[in-house]
C-alpha cells in the first residue's frame, strides 16, 4: 500500500546552517521510509555538497521534478533554486535567504495542492529571509498567513512538555498590551482543540502562567492576573475547557508542576520557551497548532557556529519528522471518528476517564 504512505514535504532551510547535515542524517535511517514519503524542497547540488564535506556519498537523493513523482522507497528532492546557488558554511547571506523562500513556496504550492500531506520546515535565518516575498517574523506567521488563520498557536513540544505562547515573535515591550482576555481566551480554545484532536487526549488539562512574577500577588506587582488572565480562564472553563490558574511561572516550572498538566500556556514566548529549550534543547519539537495543515519544525535554530562540522544532532529533527506523521494520522483518525459518533461514543464508554 505503498502509494498511500504519507507524503511529508521538507523544507531546506537556510543553506548555510546545519540544515542539510541533520536533513541527511535523519533520512540516511531506512526507516523512516516505512513511514513516509520524503519530499526535500531544495536543491540537489547543494545536498551533494553536505554529503562530501558529511563524507556519505553512500547516501543519496532521488531528484525529482514533482512531488507527484516521489519515489516511495527513495528520500526524494525538488530543485527550487538556480544551479549557481554558492555554500557560505556559517555565514547569512541574501542568497541563503532566497533559497529558504523558494523551499517555502514550492512547499506551500504542493501542500495547498494536495501533493504532499505535511510539512517539516528546517531552520531559516529570520533576518536574512526578509524581503518582498516573505516579510514575516518566523515560519509560524508566515504559515499562518498562508493557511488564512488568525487564532493559531506556536506550541513547542517534547515527552514531557507542551509549551505555547499568547504573544509570539513580538517586542518585549509590547507584551503587556498584547495580553487580552480574547488573545488568551482564543489560544486557550486553540490549545484544547489541537489536544483533542491532534493528541487524541481526552478531556485534556491546561496550565495557564501569570504574566507579573508571583503571578501579580494579589495586584500588589500588577493586576493582569486579577482584571485580565483569571476572567478569560473562567470563560474557557465556561466552554468547557478544563483550564487552571494563572501560576507563578518560576514556581510552576521549579517544583515540576508542568508534569501535572497536558499543556501550559505561557504569556510570551521566552517566558515559555526558556525553560522549554532548558529542559528539552535536543529534542524539542515547534508544532503551529490551529491551522488546517501539519507543520512542525526541530526546536532550534541554524546553529551557524558548528554548519559543516558534522556534528550537528538530528534528534529534534527526527523527532520533527515523526511528529508530523503522528499529528496527520491522529487529526484523519479524529476526522473519522467525528463522522461516526456511535463508533466514536463506543471507544469513549471503554477508554474511561
Amino acid at each position: 500500500m505503498e502509494q498511500h504512505k504519507i507524503r511529508v514535504g521538507i523544507t531546506h532551510g537556510d543553506i548555510n546552517g546545519i540544515g542539510y547535515e541533520i536533513i541527511i542524517k535523519a533520512l540516511a535511517d531506512s526507516r523512516i521510509l516505512e513511514m513516509c514519503t520524503p519530499v526535500v524542497y531544495g536543491s540537489s547540488k547543494v545536498a551533494a555538497y553536505y554529503r562530501k564535506a558529511m563524507d556519505n556519498e553512500i547516501f543519496t537523493f532521488n531528484t525529482i521534478n514533482s512531488a507527484k513523482e516521489a519515489n516511495p522507497k527513495r528520500p526524494n528532492i525538488i530543485n527550487c533554486v538556480s544551479e549557481e546557488i554558492r555554500v557560505e558554511l556559517g555565514k547569512s547571506t541574501k542568497i541563503a535567504g532566497e533559497a529558504a523562500v523558494a523551499a517555502l513556496e514550492a512547499a506551500v504550492r504542493d501542500l495547498k495542492a494536495g501533493d504532499i500531506d505535511a510539512i517539516v520546515t528546517a531552520p531559516i535565518n529570520k533576518e536574512n529571509i526578509q524581503g518582498e516575498n516573505f516579510n514575516f517574523p518566523g515560519h509560524t506567521e508566515y504559515f499562518a498567513k498562508e493557511f488564512g488563520e488568525k487564532n493559531y498557536v506556536m506550541l513547542m513540544i517534547s515527552d514531557t512538555l507542551k509549551i505555547g505562547v499568547v504573544t509570539g515573535h513580538i517586542p518585549i515591550s509590547q507584551v503587556a498590551a498584547s495580553i487580552t482576555k480574547e488573545n488568551i481566551l482564543n489560544n486557550l480554545r486553540v490549545l484544547h482543540k489541537t489536544l483533542l484532536e491532534d493528541f487524541s487526549i481526552r478531556k485534556p488539562r491546561i496550565a495557564v502562567l501569570g504574566l507579573n512574577p508571583h503571578a501579580g500577588d494579589g495586584g500588589v506587582i500588577g493586576d493582569e492576573e486579577e482584571q485580565i488572565i483569571a476572567p478569560a480562564i473562567k470563560k474557557a472553563n465556561d466552554e468547557g475547557i478544563i483550564a487552571l490558574g494563572p501560576y507563578p511561572a518560576d514556581g510552576f516550572f521549579g517544583a515540576g508542576d508542568f508534569k501535572k498538566f497536558d499543556a501550559t500556556l505561557a504569556m510570551y514566548h521566552d517566558q515559555g520557551l526558556i525553560p522549554f529549550k532548558t529542559i528539552s534543547f535536543d529534542v524539542g519539537v515547534n508544532y503551529t497548532a490551529g491551522l488546517p495543515i501539519i507543520r512542525t519544525s526541530p526546536g532550534h535554530g541554524t546553529a551557524y557556529d558548528i554548519a559543516g562540522a558534522g556534528t550537528a544532532s538530528e534528534e529534534s529533527f527526527r523527532n520533527a519528522l515523526y511528529l508530523a506523521i503522528d499529528l496527520f494520522e491522529n487529526r484523519k483518525r479524529y476526522s473519522q471518528l467525528s463522522k461516526n459518533p456511535l463508533q466514536r461514543h463506543d471507544i469513549d464508554r471503554s477508554g474511561g476517564e
